[in-house]
């Protein structure tokens, strides 16, 4: 591991040099060649599968698994980095003093990004792609389920790096998926500028205890949907279902649906109908419902458990509570959310007000799924990660929150 910090760190300044240009001609590179790799990344991800299966859960192997349009949606979202602009180099601020002294505060590079991840091979390449373009060398620390999928990727990454000239030593990975090595990265003072874990609590709450490199809080989202009394009953469904349903294996899924006791009789039957008999009869997964005590009353249904408010199922599982009103829907998500994307679906301008201010979380929508809480779908391309803290960067990191600053002050001859 020493060795791989070492590489890191000699290659920070080398990369944080890199103009626009030289990066957006190595993403292309590194785009061009997990495309010309492909068959290589699906055999080690079929090895990846194979020891999985029968280990995690089926929608885990959703995660894990890649196929030629998985591949070829990573290598577009490499391209789609190249052409953002460059966070780099910007003037945030300038003062310039009586004396004629020049203080200006300049966007840079955070300099050596750890990222800790789990079962997703597609983080491999966004995080490799985000760290290049914001002028940061990355390392890269794969769960080891999907250990071989991430070496092959960063394998084909590292020939598009070499082809554009711009040292290997940008994106580096962690050849141990061992508890040791996470360990190692979270307290690799003097050659980490910055951790970040992408996963599930157990691996973001362990990263914060123990950190003692800078460690953004990332990912743990037990998301919300609140469907209040004027909502559009239709409308709600449709959220409802493609936000507990389209990929419930994911961190903006939701995974609570917070519904009004005056619409509760009529919406809850149809929920019920869609999200269990529908999928039922067409031969999918049904979500099972974990209902509170009103809830239950209307609707068949398993108790909700002591537990089941405060957990990230990311499953076909879903805990519903009837509140009384938004005041109600509001202070249960407070005491329960996680602080990443929560929504309401109302016609009410009042309801809808209270509910987006009072709400303390990094994304909050009204009348839309909870699913688009991602760096792509908010225009930022790929994303590091999903912050749910405030301090430095909150909601889908992109390249801005890839940076920091300095200040660059410019005299002629000043003295103090």
């Amino acid at each position: 591991m020493l060795d791989l910090f070492i590489s890191a760190k000699e290659a920070k300044p080398f990369v944080s040099a890199l103009t626009e240009q030289q990066k957006n001609n190595a993403l292309l590179e590194m785009a061009r060649a997990l495309r010309e790799n492909a068959g290589e990344i699906l055999s080690a991800n079929e090895t990846d599968i194979k020891a999985a299966e029968g280990n995690i859960p089926k929608v885990m192997i959703d995660r894990l698994m890649l196929d030629n349009s998985r591949i070829d949606a990573m290598a577009k979202g490499i391209e789609e980095v190249a052409l953002l602009p460059d966070p780099v180099g910007h003037i945030l601020d300038t003062y310039t003093r009586k004396d004629g002294l020049q203080i200006q505060k300049v966007s840079v590079p955070v300099g050596v990004i750890a990222i800790i991840y789990e079962s997703r091979p597609n983080v491999t390449s966004d995080a490799a792609a985000l760290a290049l373009k914001s002028g940061n060398v990355c390392i890269l620390r794969s769960g080891k389920e999907a250990f071989n999928s991430a070496k092959a990727i960063v394998d084909a990454l590292k020939k598009g790096l070499a082809k554009a000239g711009v040292t290997e030593s940008a994106v580096n990975l962690v050849s141990d998926p061992s508890r040791e090595s996470a360990n190692a990265l979270m307290t690799a003072n003097g050659y980490v500028d910055m951790l970040i874990p992408r996963g599930g609590a157990g691996l973001i709450n362990a990263c914060v205890r123990r950190a003692t490199v800078p460690c953004i809080a990332t990912g743990t989202g037990i998301c919300h949907i609140y469907v209040e009394k004027t909502a559009d009953i239709n409308k709600a469904l449709k959220i409802v279902e493609n936000a507990k349903t389209s990929r419930p294996s994911v961190c903006n899924a939701m995974e609570v649906l917070l519904v009004d006791e005056d619409i509760a009789p009529e919406f809850l039957p149809r929920l019920r109908k869609i999200l269990v008999d529908d999928r039922k009869n067409k031969g999918l997964a049904p979500v099972e419902l974990r209902l509170d005590e009103k809830a239950i009353s209307i609707i068949n249904g398993i108790p909700a458990g002591e537990n089941d408010f405060d957990t990230e199922f990311l499953d076909y599982i879903l805990a519903v509570k009837v509140v009384k009103n938004t005041k109600e829907a509001v202070e249960h998500i407070s005491a329960h959310s996680t602080g990443h994307s929560e929504a309401i679906v109302s016609e009410d301008e009042n309801a809808k007000s209270l509910f987006v201010n009072s709400v303390d979380s990094a994304a909050v929508y009204v009348n839309a799924s909870t699913r688009f809480t991602d760096g792509g779908e908010f225009g930022l391309g790929c994303e590091m990660g999903i912050s749910t803290q405030k301090l430095h960067a909150r909601g889908p990191m992109g390249l801005k929150e890839l940076t920091t600053y300095k200040y660059v002050i410019s005299g002629n001859g000043h003295i103090r």
